[in-house]
């Protein structure tokens, strides 16, 4: 199905279409028309228009007036102030307009694809191999999972990238132990990808602990795991064999706890640091012979004027170490090269923690300088502030230790189920651990989204879970009010009957619900996740007041009713499908 034309566009062309008309010299001028609590909608555009061409503002405004196309979109058009233009849309036009985006049997409500769509690599949810995901892995990927979900449905080409570590010194010293302990990783009990996940897991916990022990009492050892790293980076069959058995088994770990988060991360999107091993060489070489990249204490380097240390000299970026060992900017910029040259990126969107900001402006500065990033193809980083404790402290356990991510996930689920089951009515204790489930991860990942990225968030899980206020829970109980009385309704089925005349609270909700777009398209553009959920918090707050004054299966007439039910009907697809954008679920039923 086609797009549908938003009402805002639509009293933008007409608002545009007069002002050309009343003041042909000016060509084409915008009508800067915004949302008002004035009117439906307010044009202040004609101030500065009038400024520009030495007009009264208050004469431009009238007879802009006298010129717009009004009766099937615009009821009415007010000039106020120094040369403002509110406007009222009709009821009519609000009702068709819905009508229009529930047709849509797409599921996209009639919003538009973007023009000119590019390609995007998102480089997002980088866990560790052999090392447990704490509360710092929670960011990158809720995030990021959001804004990949925002992107393709604008109709972006989006390529995941998950930068695993996978790479480096540590693999010599678990590799040689294992080589040395050939049992050590021996398990499966079988059971499900949960709880083979943490198994997983904790084999290699178990296995780390063990090998770092001997690494720092057994000279001898240390030695031989340093051997094993100069084979493991040569290729050694061998010890590549070995060193996979690790991935393999932290994959497994990985796929149990993005399984909990409600998260697809497939296999082939996961290109780690090992990835970009083959191109290491050349990046080097190539830096250093266009210069971009020197020679500083038998090190390659890349100096930058505006990065000092306290002492006031030059902080470089380290390319190469003087050891001939490759350092992580080594590794960025390979991925560089491959996502621009060979997947042929326009954009490389890296969802980081905002502490390694200057690492990521001296990378992408060197890839500028290189040639490699340029006004056709750029980089952004996504930077995310720290997750919070309720005292404002980076998040921690009771002894002080970094919060396991399984730990907060199940936590979240078990107060989630607590509420579920306090509310539930006819649910089974099946279903009230699986609505358990989708709303405390759902609770976990909307408190992330709604906080700008670059700011700190306080996690509380008592807030996260409540009913009432900026949460999750509240919008899904929105929805399943409404799927209630859809079931509630009997032989009443939602229908549209544009010749109604419209209460104020269906009006606003109806405003609101045509708004969606608008937001997805900007929430895409400015990777803001928290734009998303701003607009749907305003769309269950719109919708309660529209369920408090407008009486759906009791009102006055047949076509009411179906015109509310109606109402209800797009609001609910509405929010099923912003918080899918989100990455959250909307149960039927709570």
């Amino acid at each position: 199905m086609a797009s549908v034309t938003s009402l805002s566009d639509s009293v933008h062309q007409r608002l545009a279409a007069a002002l050309s008309a009343a003041l042909p010299q000016a060509g084409s001028a915008d009508p800067l028309l915004r949302r008002s609590d004035r009117a439906d909608f307010q044009a202040n555009g004609i101030l500065a228009l009038a400024k520009k061409e030495k007009a009264n503002p208050r004469e431009l405004a009238a007879q802009v007036v006298s010129r717009v196309e009004s009766g099937d979109v615009i009821k009415d058009v007010e000039v106020s102030g120094p040369g403002f233009l509110n406007i009222t849309i009709t009821d009519r036009a609000i009702t068709e307009n819905l009508a229009a985006r529930y047709a849509d049997d797409t599921g996209r409500l009639g919003v538009p694809r973007a023009e000119h769509p590019g390609t995007t690599v998102i480089d997002y949810a980088q866990p560790n191999v052999a090392k447990e995901m704490h509360v710092g892995h929670l960011r990158s990927a809720v995030i990021g999972d959001s804004v990949v979900q925002l992107l393709e449905f604008t109709g972006e080409s989006v390529v995941r990238r998950h930068h695993i570590g996978d790479w480096g010194t540590q693999f010599g010293m678990l590799i040689q132990y294992l080589e040395e302990h050939p049992h050590e990783l021996d398990h499966r009990d079988g059971g499900d990808l949960q709880a083979s996940g943490e198994q997983a897991m904790s084999n290699l916990d178990r296995l780390y602990k063990a090998a770092r022990g001997h690494f720092d009492s057994d000279e001898e050892f240390k030695t031989r795991a340093r051997r094993r790293v100069v084979d493991l980076q040569a290729g050694d069959p061998h010890t590549l064999a070995m060193w996979q058995k690790f991935v393999d088994e932290s994959k497994i770990y990985f796929f149990s706890v993005f399984e909990k988060l409600d998260m697809e991360i497939r296999d082939a999107d996961i290109v780690g640091e090992s990835g970009y091993n083959d191109m290491l060489d050349e990046t080097c070489r190539l830096l250093e012979e266009s210069g971009v990249a020197v020679r500083s204490e038998g090190a390659l380097c890349v100096f930058f004027d505006d990065v000092k240390g306290p002492d006031g000299n030059p902080v470089p970026l380290i390319v190469k170490k003087s050891d001939g060992g490759y350092g992580y900017a080594a590794t960025d910029l390979s991925a560089i090269r491959d996502r621009v040259f060979n997947i042929k990126a326009n954009t490389l969107l890296y969802v980081v923690d905002a502490r390694q900001s200057l690492h990521f402006k001296m990378v992408f500065e060197t890839a500028r300088r290189a040639g490699w990033l340029n006004e056709d193809v750029h980089a952004v980083q996504l930077a995310f502030g720290t997750v919070l404790g309720k005292d404002g402290k980076p998040f921690k356990t009771r002894e002080g230790e970094t919060v396991r991510l399984v730990d907060l996930l199940d936590e979240a689920i078990d107060r989630a189920s607590a509420v579920v089951r306090e509310k539930a009515q006819d649910l089974s204790e099946e279903e009230i651990a699986e609505r358990g489930t989708q709303v405390g991860i759902g609770a976990v990942k909307y408190a992330d989204l709604s906080t700008s990225a670059n700011r700190d968030y306080k996690f509380d899980l008592d807030q996260m879970v409540s009913l009432n206020g900026d949460t999750s829970v509240y919008l899904q109980y929105a929805y399943a009010r409404i799927q209630s009385i859809l079931r509630k309704a009997g032989e009443s089925r939602p229908a549209a009957h544009p010749e109604l005349e419209l209460h104020e609270a269906e009006r606003a909700l109806g405003m609101h619900v045509d708004s969606f777009g608008a937001t997805v398209a900007e929430a895409a553009k400015e990777y803001a996740p928290h734009k998303m959920t701003a607009y749907l918090y305003q769309l269950a707050s719109l919708y309660t007041t529209f369920y408090d004054k407008c009486p759906v299966l009791k009102a006055e007439s047949p076509e009411q009713i179906e015109n509310r039910l109606f109402l209800c009907d797009v609001t609910a697809r509405t929010l099923h499908q912003g918080m899918a954008l989100l990455g959250i679920r909307t149960p039927e039923r709570l």
